[in-house]
């Protein structure tokens, strides 16, 4: 058994190592990459700046940036402030459907196209080669998300379709129902 520590670069260090898979150029260049070890509660702090998000512990989104990293992406300024974050997985009872859990999009990045850049990032890695469907949950009144998974769609050629998922009364009465939404199938090669 291998007892040996997987070390873990900084994500200022990636940025500057040029670790970057995706660049959306502008007034201010972002750089989309995997979340790293250092950025659980820069993600945290960003979720929290993006009503109407659900924000779930820095612990849980410091799991997600070093267990699911390869199924979430951050976007940063050169100097490395995460501006956009994008979470899920492959669901392991549907093995061709990636789960978006959430995607946020900070202040100073909105307006540029992150959302769906970020989401389109980690879709196109190698991993995630076998998926064809897109699903997510969203409350009814949000319309930013609403808009967002429509445009996926259309820009996918792939139908949306909803349905209740979660009711109010299942989370409790203190949550709005919660629809889950597919898109799909699509084609990868049309990401």
């Amino acid at each position: 058994m291998d007892t040996s520590q997987q070390t873990f670069t900084s994500s200022r260090d990636l940025n500057r190592q040029g670790g970057a898979e995706t660049i959306i150029e502008g007034k201010t260049p972002l750089l989309i990459r995997s979340p790293g070890t250092d950025d659980g509660w820069a993600i945290y702090e960003l979720i929290k700046s993006c009503p109407p998000l659900d924000v779930n512990s820095a612990y849980a989104y410091l799991l997600l940036a070093t267990q699911f990293r390869d199924t979430c992406a951050v976007a940063t300024t050169e100097d490395g402030e995460i501006v956009g974050f994008v979470s899920g997985y492959v669901k392991s009872n549907a093995p061709d459907t990636f789960f978006l859990w959430q995607v946020a999009v900070g202040a100073k990045a909105r307006g540029t196209g992150l959302a769906p850049t970020l989401i389109e990032t980690v879709l196109k890695r190698p991993s995630q080669e076998g998926v064809h469907h897109l699903e997510t949950t969203i409350t009814p009144d949000n319309d930013a998300s609403w808009g967002l998974f429509k445009k996926l769609a259309r820009r996918w050629h792939a139908p949306l379709n909803s349905r209740e998922y979660f009711s109010e009364e299942q989370l409790g009465g203190e949550h709005d129902p919660e629809n889950l939404v597919r898109i799909g199938p699509f084609a990868p090669s049309g990401i």
